[in-house]
C-alpha cells in the first residue's frame, strides 16, 4: 500500500498563493488516481480536484476553477496543488488521497471520498482576509 505525506501548508493572505505537496511511499505513484480533498471546521470533507495516473487528465470543483492547479511527477512520487488567488473561504485542512488504478484505460474523475483509499494525515491552510 501506499502512505502519503502532505505539506506546504501555513497562512496567507487573500490574493496570495500556496503549494501544497504530497510525497508518496510505499509503492509508485503512477499506480494511483491522485485527488485533493479539503475540510473546513464544522464541514464535512469536500473534494478539490483530481488527476489521472499520468497527468494527461485533471478535473476541478467549481470553487477552485481557474485558481488551483493540480499537477504530479511520478519520477518524484510527489502530486502537487497550486493554489492562487486565494480567498478566506479556501481556509481548510487539505488531504491528498490515492486510488488505486484498475486500468490504465481508466480516465474517469472521481470526486467522493469513497473512491478514494488511501489518505494523507493533512496540512492545514488558512487564509487572512
Amino acid at each position: 500500500q501506499v502512505q502519503l505525506v502532505e505539506s506546504g501548508g501555513g497562512l496567507a493572505q487573500a490574493g496570495g498563493s500556496l503549494r501544497l505537496s504530497c510525497a508518496a511511499s510505499g509503492r509508485t505513484l503512477s499506480r494511483y488516481t491522485m485527488g485533493w480533498f479539503r475540510q473546513a471546521p464544522g464541514e464535512e470533507r469536500e473534494f478539490v480536484a483530481t488527476i489521472t495516473w499520468n497527468g494527461g487528465g485533471t478535473h476541478y470543483a467549481d470553487s477552485v476553477k481557474g485558481r488551483f492547479t493540480i499537477s504530479r511527477d511520478n519520477a518524484k512520487n510527489t502530486v502537487y496543488l497550486q493554489m492562487n488567488s486565494l480567498k478566506p473561504e479556501d481556509t481548510a485542512i487539505y488531504y491528498c488521497a490515492a486510488r488505486t488504478l484498475t486500468s490504465f484505460l481508466d480516465a474517469n474523475y472521481y470526486t467522493a471520498s469513497s473512491d478514494y483509499e488511501y489518505w494523507g494525515q493533512g496540512t492545514q491552510v488558512t487564509v487572512s482576509s
